[in-house]
C-alpha cells in the first residue's frame, strides 16, 4: 500500500516571506472556507511569530484574528499550527519564562493545535522548556531543527539534535530549512536517521524556494519517510516562499505516494482572494524581488524572507558607501556590485561568528555586521568596527551557544572592549515579570481578556500593544499606506516604500562646506528627533548646536531598543532631511553638521 504524505498550507509564512504585513481579520475569515474546500490540507499555519505583532502594527487586535481564523479549520477537522521562537516567544528578543508559559495556554484556548518551536542557534536549552510548557497547556509541541549548510551542520549533527529533543518530550520534529539551502541528499539522510531511532515520530519538512533546492528536497524527504510537507499557493508560491501544492502533489503522485486530491475550483478561489488582498493594500508592502529565485543565495545562505529588507538596506547605504569611496579616491560601485559584495562578506564573516544558522534574528545580525564591514572598508577603517548591541549579545552567548567557535579576532575584539562572555542559561538573564504587566493593565483600566489573552499581548509586545490601545498604531499605518499609494498608480506588487535618500553632488557639498560632517545612521529603524511619535513634523531646527559625541536623535530599532545617533564633531546642524517617525536605513544620511 502506498505511503501517505500530507500537506500543510503555510499561509502565515507565505505573507511573511513576501512582504511586511498580514491580511486583516476580515480577509482571513473570507479565505478560510476556500482553503478548507480545496480538500488537500491536513494542516494550516495560521499564526505565530510576526503574525500578532504585525496585527498590532496596523491597529488590529491579534487575539481576535487568531480566534476567528482558527475556528473554521477546527470545525472542519484541519489542524492549526503556529510558529514560536523558543526563548524569544513571538518576538525578536528574549521573553521571561512566565510570559512564555502563558503564551501556550492562551494559544491553545484560541484554538491553535500545534506549536513549531525553534531556536535560531539550535540551542536545546531554549527549546526544551517550551516543549514542556506547550505539553502542559495541551498543545502538540513540534521541535524544529534550523537547517543550514556548513562543516558543522552535518546529517549526524541534526540526527543527534532531534534525538535530544524527542527524549525531552517533542511530539514531532520539523526540518526548518528557512533559507532553502539544505542539500536534498542531506535532508533525506536526516529524516532517515531520525526515523531509524524513532520510526513513529511525525516529521514535517519546511523549505523555502529561494536558491532552488526545495522541490528536490521534498522528493528526497518523501522517499526518506517524511509525513508532512509545507507548501504554498499562487500568487505567493515560488520566489522566496515555498513550492506550490499543485507541483508537489503531482510529483509525489507520480512517484507512487498517496496524496490528497486538489479541488481546483477552490484553489482558484484561494488564488483570487489572495490576489484581492494584495490589490487591497498588502501589495504596497511586497518587494517584487521576493517573487524571484536566485542561486546567489546558495553561497551566502541568507533566508529568502529577508531579501526585501536587505535590498532596502543596500539601497539606503549605496550612496553613503559611494561617498566614502569617493573620499578615499576609490572607484564607486553599482548596486549590483554592492549586492555581490554583501553576499561575499556574509560568506566571509559567518564562520568567524561561529556559524549561527541564518534565521531570524541571527540572519539579521550577520547581515548587519557584513554591511557595516563594507561601509567600514569603504571608509578605510577595519572590519568589525561597527557591531550593534543585539549582534554582540549573540557573539557573547547571551542568546545561546553558538554552533562553532568564534574566530580569535572576534574574541580579541570583545576582550579589548571589556565585554564578558556569558555561559549561563539564557533564560536566567530574563526573570519573570508578568505581574508588572498585570499591574499596568489594572492601572490603565484595560481588561485582561478571555484566558488572559490581552495581558499576554501586552507582556509579549508591550510597545506595540500600547500603541495599538492608544490608536497611534492605526494612525501611523494609515499614514504609511497613504504614502505608499502616492508612490504607485495601481495597487499591484510593487517595491516596499522606503525613504527617498537625497541625491548629493558630493563635490559641490565638499566645495561649499569642506568641513561639514555627514551624519549617517548605523542601524535601521524609525527616526526619533524627539520621543513623541504622534507629531510627524518634528525635526531639530537648523542651526541647533551639538557637541562632539552629542546625541542628535535616536533610532527606534525593530527590536524596540533606542539607539543614539551621535555627532562626530562639534558644530551646528546644517541640514536635516527626514521627518519624525520616518523609517530610515543603515548608512542613510539624515543631516549635516558644520
Amino acid at each position: 500500500m502506498a505511503r501517505e504524505i500530507k500537506f500543510s498550507l503555510v499561509y502565515r509564512d507565505m505573507w511573511q516571506s513576501s512582504g511586511k504585513y498580514q491580511p486583516r481579520v476580515d480577509q482571513l475569515e473570507q479565505v478560510a472556507p476556500a482553503i478548507i474546500a480545496m480538500g488537500c490540507f491536513a494542516r494550516v499555519e495560521t499564526n505565530g511569530g510576526a503574525f500578532e505583532q504585525v496585527n498590532l502594527l496596523y491597529g488590529e487586535n491579534p487575539n481576535q484574528a487568531v480566534r476567528k481564523f482558527t475556528a473554521p479549520f477546527t470545525k472542519a477537522g484541519i489542524q492549526t499550527q503556529m510558529l514560536d521562537r523558543g526563548l524569544n516567544g513571538l518576538r525578536m528578543y528574549p521573553v521571561p519564562a512566565d510570559v512564555r508559559k502563558l503564551m501556550y495556554s492562551v494559544k491553545h484556548a484560541q484554538g491553535v493545535d500545534i506549536t513549531r518551536i525553534f531556536c535560531g542557534l539550535n540551542d536545546v536549552r531554549n527549546i526544551i522548556p517550551s516543549i514542556q510548557y506547550a505539553k502542559a497547556a495541551g498543545m502538540i509541541p513540534q521541535a524544529a531543527l534550523c537547517i543550514t549548510n556548513s562543516p558543522i551542520h552535518t546529517a549526524d549533527y541534526y540526527i543527534n539534535l532531534a534525538k535530544t529533543l524527542i527524549e525531552a518530550g517533542a511530539a514531532e520534529i520539523c526540518l526548518k530549512d528557512m533559507a532553502g539551502v539544505g542539500r536534498p541528499t542531506t535532508i533525506g539522510e536526516i529524516i532517515k536517521g531520525i526515523k531509524a531511532d524513532n520510526p513513529d515520530i511525525v516529521i514535517q519538512y519546511h523549505g523555502h524556494t529561494g536558491p532552488g533546492f526545495s522541490v528536490a528536497s521534498m522528493l528526497e524527504a518523501a522517499r526518506a519517510g517524511v509525513d508532512y510537507l509545507d507548501v504554498a499557493v499562487e500568487p505567493l508560491s515560488w520566489g522566496m516562499v515555498h513550492p506550490d501544492v499543485i507541483t508537489i502533489q503531482a510529483m509525489l503522485k507520480e512517484a507512487g505516494f498517496k496524496v490528497a486530491d486538489i479541488n481546483m475550483e477552490a484553489y482558484m478561489e484561494v488564488r483570487r482572494l489572495t490576489q484581492s488582498f494584495i490589490d487591497d493594500f498588502l501589495g504596497y508592502f511586497i518587494d517584487p524581488n521576493n517573487k524571484i529565485m536566485t542561486s546567489l543565495l546558495v553561497g551566502c545562505r541568507l533566508p529568502g524572507g529577508m531579501m526585501g529588507s536587505m535590498m532596502a538596506d543596500l539601497k539606503g547605504m549605496h550612496n553613503a558607501i559611494n561617498m566614502a569611496l569617493h573620499q578615499q579616491k576609490k572607484k564607486e560601485v553599482s548596486l549590483n556590485d554592492l549586492l555581490v559584495q554583501l553576499f561575499d562578506e556574509v560568506a566571509y564573516v559567518w564562520p568567524m561568528l561561529g556559524y549561527p544558522p541564518l534565521v531570524t534574528p541571527f540572519s539579521q545580525y550577520v547581515k548587519n555586521i557584513s554591511l557595516m564591514n563594507i561601509l567600514a572598508l569603504a571608509k578605510g577603517e577595519d572590519r568589525f568596527s561597527m557591531i550593534d548591541k543585539d549582534a554582540w549579545n549573540m557573539i557573547l552567548g547571551k542568546t545561546g551557544i553558538l554552533p562553532g567557535p568564534l574566530a580569535p579576532e572576534i574574541v580579541a575584539l570583545a576582550n579589548a572592549q571589556g565585554l564578558e562572555f556569558y555561559t549561563g542559561d539564557p533564560q536566567e538573564a530574563f526573570p519573570d515579570n508578568l505581574e508588572t504587566y498585570r499591574k499596568e493593565m489594572k492601572e490603565n483600566g484595560w481588561q485582561n481578556g478571555d484566558d488572559d489573552e490581552e495581558l499576554f499581548e501586552l507582556a509579549m509586545h508591550d510597545r506595540q500593544y500600547r500603541d495599538y490601545k492608544s490608536g497611534i498604531a492605526k494612525q501611523r499605518f494609515d499614514q504609511e499606506l497613504n504614502q505608499a499609494k502616492e508612490k504607485a498608480n495601481t495597487p499591484i506588487i510593487i517595491e516596499r516604500p522606503v525613504v527617498e535618500v537625497p541625491k548629493f553632488d558630493i563635490d559641490e557639498i565638499m566645495a561649499r562646506y569642506p568641513e561639514a560632517q555627514a551624519i549617517q545612521v548605523d542601524t535601521r529603524g524609525k527616526i526619533l528627533w524627539q520621543y513623541d511619535l504622534t507629531d510627524v513634523s518634528m525635526a531639530p531646527m537648523v542651526g541647533t548646536e551639538v557637541k562632539k559625541g552629542g546625541v542628535i536623535c535616536y533610532i527606534q530599532t525593530p527590536y524596540n531598543s533606542l539607539e543614539p545617533v551621535k555627532s562626530s564633531i562639534e558644530g551646528r546642524v546644517l541640514f536635516t532631511y527626514v521627518k519624525q517617525g520616518t523609517q530610515v536605513q543603515k548608512g542613510e544620511i539624515i543631516a549635516f553638521v558644520l
